[in-house]
């Protein structure tokens, strides 16, 4: 099952007052405008991308804290979500690639000629193909919760999610704040959009994308994901060269969160310095 809403473990108020310690902006690219924000002055940078409905807030703030003191952290609203709005968020079938060319936009619009992409979710399907189609800039990928193809069973489990009225309270207190009479509209136009990747697409999501990537890369997985299963990791592991794998015993989608610490000491160990 590969549904792609998940709670923020603090709440949406809390996230803030910590971010805002840290350099916000908003980057045109692509003709729309893109909220990011940056920790850390020095050392090489990391660009964080986030999942479905995500925000740099509710996605990447213990990564944007815990690795600043030696990395420069980049996070963003993705295009139609957050405060990447106006416009409100679509689902053309080319979905993902957008997001993966407004994040390569964005840091070179930062300055930022190479950098690690490390995305979560979807945000690691985007990761994925931006490092696939910018092999210049995106020098190392980290990936989790991702997936490279969907089937007819991944569909069904998207529907049985789009009545918001059915997700967990703590689901909804993270996104309907910031999304507000928007969210089950966006919603329902996710479930069309990956729907029509397997009816379109025969499931491919970024399979070729995948086995052409050369940079060296992390793929980590939690064992208990109840999204992504096992099997998505590991055929990202077998298709992509020189692949290094790191599995949380107790880990599920959400495991950068929650495991901040363990994970922070992963993306160091993979990331030099010097």
């Amino acid at each position: 099952m590969l549904v792609r809403c998940r709670p923020a473990l603090t709440p949406l108020s809390s996230l803030r007052r910590c971010l805002s310690t840290f350099a916000t902006r908003k980057v045109a690219v692509n003709g729309c405008d893109i909220h990011c924000v940056s920790s850390g002055n020095s050392g090489p940078a990391i660009l964080c991308m986030p999942g479905a409905l995500g925000t740099a807030e509710t996605d990447f703030s213990p990564q944007l804290s815990g690795l600043s003191d030696t990395y420069q952290v980049v996070s963003f609203d993705p295009r139609g979500y957050g405060q990447s709005r106006p416009p409100v968020r679509d689902f053309p079938i080319d979905f993902y690639q957008r997001d993966a060319d407004d994040a390569a936009a964005m840091m070179a619009s930062l300055g930022h000629e190479q950098y690690t992409v490390m995305g979560w979710s979807d945000g690691a399907i985007a990761a994925t193909m931006l490092a696939a189609a910018y092999p210049s800039a995106a020098t190392r990928l980290i990936m989790f919760g991702g997936n490279a193809y969907m089937t007819q069973d991944d569909v069904e489990a998207f529907e049985a999610t789009r009545d918001i009225g059915s997700w967990s309270k703590r689901m909804r207190e993270t996104h309907l704040p910031v999304y507000g009479d928007d969210l089950a509209p966006m919603w329902g136009a996710a479930i069309d959009a990956w729907t029509a990747i397997v009816k379109e697409r025969g499931g491919d999501v970024c399979i070729g994308q995948a086995r052409s990537i050369k940079a060296p890369t992390l793929v980590l997985h939690g064992a208990k994901d109840p999204i992504c299963l096992s099997e998505h990791p590991k055929w990202f592991v077998e298709n992509i060269e020189g692949a290094v794998y790191h599995e949380f015993p107790d880990g599920k989608h959400n495991l950068h969160l929650r495991f901040a610490d363990e994970f922070n000491a992963a993306v160091r160990d993979f990331i030099p310095t010097a």
